[in-house]
C-alpha cells in the first residue's frame, strides 16, 4: 500500500463558490454582449513588465529555437499594455477576462495568481465609465447594493484624517499616522506615495463602500502614471477606485495617449525603484510605439473578479472563492 499523506488535498472553493464564479463570468459575458464590446485574449507572458513600484513581476525565462542565450519572461500583471496596442490597431472597444500575476502578494485579499477583468472604452470620459462599471455589478452579482457615492481623494483624507492629500509632504504625513496611533509609524522610512498608500488602506478603505459602492476619484498625479491629469487640477489625475464592504475592487481612468509623456513617466518610476533598492524594469518600447501610432481617447478599467466574488457571497478571505489558493498548490 501506499503511504498515506497528510496534506490537505481539498479545494478553497465550496461548490457554491465555483457555481457563482460560473454564473458571475455568463453575466459578464452577456453584458458586453449586449454592449457591443468585443471579448479578445492577449499573452500572459511578455517581454516587458510595469515600471510602477508597488508591483513586482513573476518571472521567468524561455529557452528554445530562436533564443540560444535564452529569453528573460514576465507573466503579467494586467492585459493593459497589449490591449492598448489592440486599441491602437483600430479594435474598437474589447474586454477581457484574464489571469494575472504579481510577486510578493498573499494573504487574505491577495493572492499570486488572481482572476481580472479589464475593459477599454473609445470615446468614453471617466463619468461615463463610472457608470458603466457600477451597471455591471449591478447586473453580475446576487444582491448589489442600490446606492452609489462618488468622493475624491482629497474629500476623503480632510473627512477622515484631516489632511490635504495633495499638498502634505512625507513627514506632514507620517506625523498624521503617529498621531492616529498606527503601530510602528515612528520608525517606518516611506515615500509619500508610500505613506499616502498606508494612510489609504489602514484609516479610509475600512470606512468606503458600506452599504453602497463607493467611486474614489481624483487621485494624486503621482499614483497614477497610466492615467491622463485632470485639466482643472493637473496635482490630480482622471483616475478611480471602486469600493465595496471596505474592499478596493477596480482601478480605472482616462487612457494617457502620448508616447513621449509616458516614456517620462516610465523612466521617472524606474528611477523611484532603483532609489528604493527595487530593480528598474524594462520599458514596453511596443506600446510606446503603439501610442506613437495613435492611441484612440478612451478610458479602461481593470476589476478583480475575486474580491468580486468575496463580496458576492460575504466572505472575507481569498481563499474561500479560489478552488486552489497558494496555499493549496
Amino acid at each position: 500500500m501506499g503511504r498515506r499523506r497528510g496534506r490537505d488535498w481539498r479545494p478553497g472553493a465550496s461548490r457554491e463558490a465555483l457555481v457563482r464564479r460560473a454564473r458571475m463570468l455568463a453575466r459578464i459575458r452577456a453584458f458586453f454582449a449586449e454592449q457591443g464590446v468585443l471579448e479578445v485574449e492577449t499573452p500572459l507572458l511578455g517581454t516587458a513588465f510595469g515600471t510602477d513600484p508597488a508591483i513586482e513581476p513573476l518571472e521567468c525565462r524561455f529557452a528554445g529555437p530562436g533564443f540560444p542565450d535564452g529569453l528573460q519572461m514576465y507573466l503579467q500583471s494586467s492585459p493593459e499594455f497589449f490591449m492598448k496596442r489592440l486599441l491602437a490597431a483600430g479594435s474598437g472597444p474589447i474586454y477581457q477576462v484574464s489571469k494575472s500575476f504579481r510577486n510578493g502578494e498573499a494573504g487574505r485579499r491577495h493572492n499570486p495568481e488572481f482572476s481580472l477583468l479589464e475593459w477599454y472604452r473609445p470615446g468614453f470620459e471617466l463619468p461615463e465609465l463610472i457608470g458603466e462599471v457600477a451597471d455591471l455589478v449591478r447586473a453580475v452579482v446576487a444582491d448589489p447594493p442600490s446606492r452609489t457615492r462618488h468622493a475624491a481623494y482629497a474629500e476623503l483624507f480632510a473627512e477622515i484624517l484631516d489632511v490635504d492629500p495633495l499638498a502634505a509632504d512625507a513627514q506632514t504625513l507620517q506625523e498624521c499616522a503617529v498621531s492616529n496611533h498606527l503601530l510602528g509609524a515612528e520608525t517606518l522610512e516611506l515615500d509619500r506615495d508610500g505613506w499616502l498608500d498606508l494612510l489609504m488602506s489602514t484609516f479610509i478603505e475600512p470606512h468606503l463602500g458600506q452599504g453602497e459602492l463607493t467611486f474614489v476619484t481624483d487621485y494624486p498625479a503621482s499614483q497614477a502614471s497610466l492615467a491622463r491629469l485632470n485639466r482643472q487640477d493637473p496635482r490630480t489625475a482622471a483616475r478611480f477606485e471602486l469600493y465595496w464592504k471596505g474592499i478596493e475592487l477596480a482601478n480605472g481612468f482616462e487612457e494617457l495617449a502620448d508616447a513621449e509623456e509616458q516614456s517620462e513617466r516610465f523612466e521617472q518610476e524606474n528611477c523611484r525603484r532603483f532609489s528604493a533598492g527595487q530593480r528598474p524594469m524594462p520599458v514596453d518600447d511596443a506600446l510606446l510605439s503603439a501610442l506613437e501610432s495613435g492611441l484612440p481617447p478612451c478610458s479602461g478599467v481593470a476589476l478583480g473578479l475575486d474580491r468580486l466574488l468575496m463580496c458576492d457571497l460575504g466572505r472575507d478571505d481569498i481563499d474561500a472563492v479560489l478552488s486552489f489558493s497558494l496555499a493549496r498548490l
